[in-house]
């Protein structure tokens, strides 16, 4: 079975679903009679190509990106790439017989998908990431209104629509009401993170948010907020932010306005296979986020078998058992964020008994179950056809 795939994003360009796709690809890699080819973004000006085992080729197309926020696509960035992707399929389409073409992301990569099946009668399965639904992220919402006619079609169209949660599909079905959409939630890799309790901090509680995007959409400053309320009845509490981000320079800004710059580290960026530490070292995973698909940070911290507070959005609720490995907070509320953060700090029996119950959690998600429920469903597709 031949697969074209399509993500603009792919290590070390961009987050959550440039993860997922190669963690995913691995997972395919295992697979004999699977032959998949990625059409994503390059960092450098020139094409390049790379591979993972014998089956899996991974092309990388020059969009002019900006090498210094890898996380952040602008509106151009996305434009470009459709367009060269769009010229390059033609080529690959030329020289391969593909039995269908999956899409992370409903534009910019479904639309290549679509035009696919309309011209070349391929059919195609889109997954849904987060931000290509409509009502997903303020930055958007303008394109959300002119683009909403066109996303829908692009998954009516389609073989099939998957999203990465139950809330991300449920605002999917805002869009379209009657469109059919399944549900195959990130994986993690218990055996890259795992607790490691002898280079856990004791001489500060660390809080991480593992590695993420620093946008504003992660609701980062409302727990900055909250951490200035808690300082001065705890001042061995310590917040570090792994990531870039456009939101970070405003970030920083706020910490040195509220005088904590003693109390939050910015670290960077930390390539996914060095960051794994940075969960072992901390005491408690916070996202304060205003929406998400479901965050694959989020996984690793449970993996490593840290508490999780959280706001009700994404995937938090398929992940977090309020009271029971984790607690939900409010959002856009700090003062509800440090009184949560709080009860865990007072608390380390329910502290452990909650990272205790996150690594059971984990336990249950592999990336190999995800990537064999994607082919179950190729095949499927490739029957019908």
């Amino acid at each position: 079975m031949k697969i074209l795939f399509f993500n603009y994003e792919y290590p070390p360009l961009g987050g959550g679903a440039a993860n997922a796709t190669l963690c995913i690809l691995k997972e395919y890699s295992k697979i004999d009679d699977l032959k998949v080819d990625l059409i994503t973004a390059s960092l450098s000006d020139k094409y390049e190509i790379e591979k993972i085992g014998e089956n899996i080729t991974i092309h990388r197309l020059p969009i002019g990106k900006n090498k210094s926020n890898l996380h952040f696509q602008s509106q151009k960035d996305l434009i470009i790439y459709s367009w060269k992707a769009f010229l390059f399929t033609k080529k690959l389409t030329k020289e391969n017989k593909y039995d269908l073409t999956h899409s992370f992301f409903s534009v910019p990569c479904g639309a290549v998908s679509w035009w696919l099946k309309m011209t070349q009668k391929i059919p195609y399965v889109i997954s849904l990431r987060g931000s290509d639904v409509p009502g997903y992220s303020d930055r958007f919402k303008f394109i959300y209104f002119v683009l909403k006619p066109f996303i829908r079609m692009i998954w009516k169209k389609s073989s099939a629509v998957v999203s990465n949660s139950q809330g991300l599909k449920e605002l999917a079905l805002k869009t379209s009401q009657n469109q059919k959409v399944d549900i195959i939630f990130n994986g993690i890799d218990i055996n890259d993170f795992y607790p490691e309790k002898s280079i856990q901090r004791n001489d500060k509680f660390i809080i991480t948010l593992g590695g993420t995007r620093i946008t504003e959409r992660k609701g980062i400053n409302y727990l900055i907020q909250a951490l200035s309320l808690l300082v001065s009845k705890y001042p061995n509490i310590f917040l570090r932010l792994v990531g870039e981000g456009n939101e970070k320079e405003n970030l920083i800004s706020l910490t040195k306005e509220l005088k904590l710059d003693n109390f939050v580290e910015f670290v960077g960026l930390i390539p996914r296979e060095k960051i794994a530490p940075y969960y072992q070292e901390a005491k408690l995973f916070v996202l304060p986020s205003l929406n998400e698909g479901m965050s694959n940070a989020m996984l690793e911290a449970l993996a490593t078998g840290l508490p999780i507070v959280a706001t009700e959005t994404g995937g938090t609720t398929e992940l977090v058992e309020d009271g029971i490995n984790g607690l939900i907070v409010k959002m856009k509320d700090s003062k509800d964020l440090a009184d949560k953060i709080e009860m865990i700090i007072k608390d380390e029996k329910l502290r452990v008994r909650m990272g205790e119950e996150s690594r059971k959690k984990a336990e249950q998600m592999s990336w190999e179950n995800v990537a064999k429920k994607y082919y179950d469903l190729y095949t499927q597709i490739a029957d019908k056809k």
